[in-house]
């Protein structure tokens, strides 16, 4: 009976050691991330001038692995474009809007093997991401009058709601605290917005529907639910 008793917490004991070791090599990530970030957006639509705008976001991310991930993500800010003195169509609008995004990310780490090449390791944290997302479409200011050719009315809505499907690329940088877990990561990313609309810029005109491309930058800040990973994380 007592040697079974030693057997039984000497195997405990052993199993307790190795994951700790585990969780000391590089294992261990947190599943939720807090973000906030910066965008520079430009609206292609019917006005015939595009123009740099900015915007803020602020994210939630659930990982089911440190390289696969879900975003929740709210954006603010506005979209600009138009000339109503210098285009033919007189054009011109500035939309406050705000977004909801709901979309998935995979990150190369999730498919490659990156322990045997310094190349690889780098190149784990690409990523792709897609999803759907609905814009919240308010004009602040809108022309529709052309100077340019008397008569030409461009119609439209100055509020609407649109669907859009983001396309998005980007690099993640891992930043390791002393447990050697991705505590901190910056992001990096460009994202193309298909809108399944045409009230993005507030004139109902033409053929094809509008669309909107960002550049960002974002800080992203581990909140917490510990898990293991099935390899090493940082090499």
């Amino acid at each position: 009976m007592i040697n079974s008793l030693k057997i039984t917490a000497i195997t405990l004991f052993t199993c307790l050691l190795a994951h700790t070791a585990k969780a000391q090599l590089g294992y261990d990530y947190a599943q939720y991330d807090l973000g906030i970030g910066v965008d520079v957006n430009k609206a292609y639509t019917d006005a015939e001038t595009v123009i740099s705008t900015r915007s803020i976001h602020l994210n939630f991310n659930y990982s089911v692995s440190p390289f696969v991930n879900y975003v929740v993500e709210v954006q603010s800010g506005a979209l600009r474009g138009g000339d109503s003195l210098t285009t033919q169509t007189g054009r011109q609008f500035t939309n406050n809007f705000t977004s909801v995004i709901f979309r998935g990310q995979l990150q190369a780490g999730e498919v490659i093997d990156y322990s045997q090449s310094k190349f690889a390791n780098a190149l784990k944290n690409f990523y792709l991401s897609s999803g759907i997302g609905v814009v919240i479409n308010h004009m602040t200011t809108i022309n529709r009058n052309s100077i340019l050719i008397p008569g030409l009315y461009s119609p439209g809505d100055d509020n609407s709601n649109e669907l859009f499907i983001p396309a998005r690329v980007g690099y993640e940088f891992k930043v390791f605290d002393k447990y050697n877990q991705p505590s901190l990561k910056i992001d990096l990313g460009y994202q193309y917005n298909f809108v399944l609309g045409d009230g993005l810029d507030g004139f109902t005109v033409g053929n094809s529907k509008d669309s909107y491309s960002q550049y960002s930058i974002g800080i992203k800040v581990s909140i917490g639910g510990v898990d293991s990973y099935r390899k090493r994380i940082s090499f």
